[in-house]
């Protein structure tokens, strides 16, 4: 648990997406790429935390970077930079790092947390990212300018990059290059499709599942899934799984 002052906080996407950058007076550095943190919006009327992933860390900063979808959002999005924000976290299971050469695919808001990823390998990982269409692409590019070796791009209507999902893209991408393991993070039918695409082609997929959460320490169960090892909490034995774990 930490109280944290907002540094940063604007909106930095055309359909609703914020940038919230947080001093919580403590080294960040050991984060793990795909772990989350429990936000209290600090109104006073929000009872439950919100469960938001890590987008970035470094030196005492933590960056989250959210959509405005509901309630607690909307109010989130009218807090100030100065203002005081309690934090629990980091909580959950991230990626593990163990490989060569890293393929990085997201798919609307599930791109920000490949974001700390991305940096922690340094360079040395491509992304693929897919949008519904080229507007929906003005925060994702700009974050990770050269902190990827290649971007590759699909929206849905074609406005940038090859029309259509990621996962109709993937399995090209895969043959031109020697991947040995792929991390996802998005809508759930885009990561199925990818894992499934993943597992023809013989290389190891991470998935970051996103499920409503109520306490983030695997206490309430709401968060519950069903996987090939029996039930498990995405907050506590998650977010990330290797994919044939929970696509099965």
């Amino acid at each position: 648990m930490a109280d944290g002052v907002i540094k940063r906080h604007e909106k930095i996407g055309t359909n609703d997406v914020y940038l919230l950058d947080i001093d919580i007076s403590a080294n960040t550095e050991k984060f793990a790429a795909g772990q989350f943190v429990q936000l209290q919006v600090p109104d006073g009327e929000i009872l439950l935390r919100r469960p938001l992933s890590i987008a970035d860390a470094a030196g005492s900063n933590l960056i989250l970077i959210y959509r405005v979808i509901g309630k607690g959002t909307k109010r989130l999005a009218k807090t100030s930079v100065g203002q005081k924000v309690s934090i629990m976290g980091p909580l959950g299971n991230g990626f593990d790092l163990a490989c060569k050469k890293p393929l990085l695919v997201g798919g609307g808001l599930g791109i920000a947390p490949l974001l700390l990823l991305a940096k922690r390998f340094a360079g040395k990982a491509d992304i693929l990212m897919g949008c519904k269409n080229v507007e929906e692409m003005d925060w994702p590019l700009p974050l990770f300018k050269n902190i990827v070796k290649n971007t590759f791009i699909t929206t849905d209507d074609g406005s940038m990059g090859m029309r259509g999902f990621v996962s109709e893209y993937l399995p090209e991408i895969l043959t031109a290059e020697s991947y040995d393991k792929i991390f996802v993070c998005g809508p759930e039918i885009m990561m199925r499709s990818s894992a499934e695409v993943a597992v023809r082609h013989g290389i190891i997929c991470e998935v970051s599942l996103e499920k409503r959460m109520a306490c983030g320490l695997g206490a309430c169960l709401s968060c519950t899934i069903e996987t090939k090892c029996g039930r498990k909490k995405v907050c506590k034995n998650g977010p990330v799984f290797e994919s044939r774990e929970v696509f099965f």
